[in-house]
């Protein structure tokens, strides 16, 4: 996008944040491997490319459909303030955050926002974002309960430090930009010497060098320079690829909870001494009644129900370290299945079938690195990847490729719809050969057909005529087929066209607000008009469509 070599105006956060994501992807693996603080789970570079990819979506996002102008309508680069895309690329930071350095990340971003967020001008001037990187600095230190130095923290704080001494002698954004970039570099190659975890393996922090690598990126977008990009290895040139074994055991809680949580502040002040409590690690980040809670806890469900007094928490993420470290540890297994799924009842009843799953999120389908990492944590030579819906299907292919490259048999079944997966993953057999399996699993795959209800969020021309906001549209094979104003009616009417073809199973997905009784009348429909065909039910959970249909 073009735009004034050395301006900080919207255009350029736009290109900060695609140079940040290429960057991020390309060091990922790399910080990964480096990973020992505050646990050596090996994800520190997934969790920040993902929180990267959050905020990406949020800013392009705010060009294309800024508030004021109808949808469909892109404003553009000449439309949209610094201060919008600088407050969305922080959302989305916020609400896409992943793990504890991609909680950091986030709240140094919202830092960000808080200077430039409220420019009324076009463009921003080095003692402007010289302001912003110390504010940064600032609230990241503020959200992290314990800070530690020889962290990304401190690498944060170098960098606002030397972006000051910039702005002091009349530097423009693009030389505090590189201020900022040179003084984290400098920093994070004394990190192995502040903190004992680092200095033991040999390496420097693995969140600083995510750090490092989004200055560069803001760097070369005030510049138009190209930025060794690639992260700072060790005190002065190199450290090893893969951190030197520590003699400790790992300790610390089991578990890392995470989650949205909608609560005003003074109630974030209480969560926050109730969860210090409870474990370590902790960081909350936001603000203006809207927090994403870090924590790492040996009572998962203790630090949810804090968020319950609080507020409301909202996609929670629970993970169990040792499963990670036994997984790092043990031998890869021959082939697995990972599944991407939308809704949490679903992910459940793919995982109690042996897959590892992936949760995809209303509006919000997972990224490649997304999807790759859960590949990683399969832990399988042979991998069969079922995407869900038809729009996590380049991603799930884009994951499959890098999977490929680290020497993984990976195929990916072309399912539609999460009932398709079902059928899929029911005559998955790790037994036959890798070859059989993928011809079964897409068999019964194609063999099932799909419907879904869905609820019309507007007026829109469809394949069934026109619909209302609030109209119940009944989708077969993806198309709309029926339009109605009741759930029960237009599944019934949906069951009877699909129907009609033949069939001999029905599997029924509840969403969570659908009720019991809805069951047992689809169950009943079915009974009656057709004697020989059987139904499965299951709760799709939260996340999941008002109603899954697949008949087999």
């Amino acid at each position: 996008m073009p735009h004034e070599p050395h301006s900080l105006d919207a255009a350029a956060v736009r290109t900060w944040s695609s140079l940040t994501l290429a960057a991020l992807g390309r060091a990922r693996e790399d910080i990964d491997a480096i990973n020992v603080y505050p646990v050596a789970d090996a994800d520190t570079g997934t969790n920040l490319y993902l929180t990267a990819c959050s905020a990406a979506r949020a800013l392009e996002a705010a060009f294309d459909a800024p508030a004021g102008v109808s949808e469909g309508t892109a404003r553009g680069a000449a439309a949209t303030s610094l201060g919008e895309a600088v407050r969305a690329y922080a959302h989305g930071a916020l609400t896409g955050a992943r793990g504890n350095s991609g909680t950091i990340f986030a709240q140094l971003l919202r830092g960000v926002a808080d200077v430039l967020g409220g420019e009324p001008r076009a463009t921003a001037s080095g003692g402007l974002l010289a302001g912003a990187l110390a504010r940064a600095a600032e609230s990241a230190y503020q959200a992290v309960a314990h800070p530690v130095e020889g962290t990304m923290l401190t690498v944060a704080a170098a960098a606002a430090t030397a972006a000051g001494a910039a702005e002091a002698a009349a530097g423009s954004a693009a030389d505090v930009a590189r201020a900022a970039y040179e003084g984290a570099r400098a920093a994070l190659a004394e990190t192995p010497g502040q903190l004992a975890a680092l200095g033991r393996a040999g390496v420097v922090d693995a969140g600083g060098c995510g750090i490092v690598a989004v200055l560069g990126a803001l760097w070369q977008a005030l510049s138009g320079q190209e930025v060794p990009l690639e992260p700072v290895r060790g005190r002065a040139v190199a450290v090893p690829a893969q951190p030197q074994p520590c003699d400790e055991e790992p300790d610390g809680p089991a578990y890392e909870v995470t989650y949205l949580l909608d609560a005003p502040d003074p109630a974030v002040d209480l969560l926050r001494g109730t969860l210090d409590a409870l474990g370590d690690s902790l960081v909350v980040v936001g603000g203006d009644g809207l927090w994403n809670v870090h924590v790492h806890v040996d009572d998962p469900g203790a630090a949810v129900e804090a968020g319950v007094v609080a507020g409301r928490p909202y996609r929670i993420r629970i993970t169990h370290f040792g499963d990670e470290r036994r997984r790092a540890d043990a031998e890869r297994a021959q082939r697995a299945v990972v599944a991407v799924v939308q809704g949490e009842g679903l992910a459940g009843l793919c995982q109690e079938a042996g897959a590892t799953t992936v949760l995809a999120l209303p509006g919000e389908p997972p990224v490649a690195a997304e999807i790759a990492a859960a590949v990683r944590r399969a832990h399988a030579r042979e991998v069969v990847l079922l995407p869900g819906g038809a729009e996590q299907r380049a991603a799930a292919a884009a994951a499959a490729e890098q999977a490929r490259a680290d020497g993984v048999r990976v195929a990916v079944i072309p399912t539609r719809s999460a009932v398709q997966g079902l059928a899929a993953l029911a005559v998955h057999d790790p037994d036959a050969s890798f070859d059989e399996d993928v011809v079964a699993m897409t068999a019964a795959a194609g063999a099932t057909r799909h419907g879904e209800l869905a609820i019309a969020e507007r007026q829109s021309f469809t394949s069934a005529g026109i619909c209302q906001a609030g109209d119940v549209l009944g989708l077969i094979d993806g198309d709309v087929a029926v339009i109605g104003s009741e759930l029960a009616e237009t599944a019934e009417a949906v069951l009877e066209r699909m129907l009609g073809s033949g069939g001999e199973l029905v599997t029924l997905v509840l969403g969570p607000e659908v009720p019991d009784a809805l069951a047992a009348r689809l169950e009943a429909y079915v009974q009656h008009g057709h004697l020989a065909v059987d139904t499965l039910t299951y709760r799709g959970g939260r996340y999941s469509a008002p109603l899954l249909i697949g008949i087999e």
